[in-house]
């Protein structure tokens, strides 16, 4: 059985450069790293089968290293959905068994929780990360889900967690799953 690893980068980041942001929120430093590299260097830490990164608003090759596989979706407007669809058919096709989906924006997600959701039963087949009594990212999705996910908008699994409870195990976490969207989220963590 084989997990893959996905990091979902591919929004515009709206909401940073309307905070009075430069650039692009996953370019800018936090604490002497882009947020992007910071999360990138943690999920290759935790060794997973293989490391899917999903760009799309913006070209993130220069990000690119050894184990690490970069895909680009052409439809990353049409909603996260579409981001997580393109990891979900790499991933069919690569032959994986299931996939730990986590967000690029993300970087206090700890290695040790992208370990716990890889290593996470398969029955049910979608285990979540909760910390401290709250769902966040990232999520393990086995393969008899994949044909259930959303094709577009910006929910991604959250949806078919919320219609099929019984599909679903929590997975204890430490860290936390705040996201970068603002320059503030940015400054409140550095």
């Amino acid at each position: 059985m084989t997990v893959a690893s996905v990091v979902l980068a591919a929004g515009a980041g709206s909401r940073f450069t309307a905070s009075g942001g430069e650039g692009h929120k996953l370019l800018a430093e936090l604490d002497g790293r882009s947020v992007l590299d910071r999360v990138l260097d943690t999920v290759l830490d935790a060794e997973p089968d293989a490391v899917v990164l999903v760009a799309g608003a913006v070209a993130l090759t220069d990000h690119a290293r050894p184990g690490l596989t970069l895909l680009t979706n052409e439809r990353w407007a049409d909603g996260i959905a579409t981001s997580l669809q393109c990891a979900v058919r790499w991933a069919a096709d690569a032959g994986h068994d299931a996939i730990v989906v986590g967000l690029a924006d993300q970087p206090a997600v700890t290695e040790a929780t992208w370990r716990a959701l890889a290593a996470a039963p398969t029955e049910p087949p979608i285990a979540v990360a909760n910390y401290d009594g709250r769902r966040g990212n990232p999520v393990r999705l086995a393969a008899a889900v994949w044909p259930l996910l959303p094709e577009t908008g910006d929910a991604g699994a959250r949806a078919l967690m919320r219609e099929r409870p019984e599909l679903v195990r929590e997975i204890p976490c430490s860290g936390q799953a705040w996201d970068v969207d603002t320059v503030e989220d940015l400054e409140r963590w550095s």
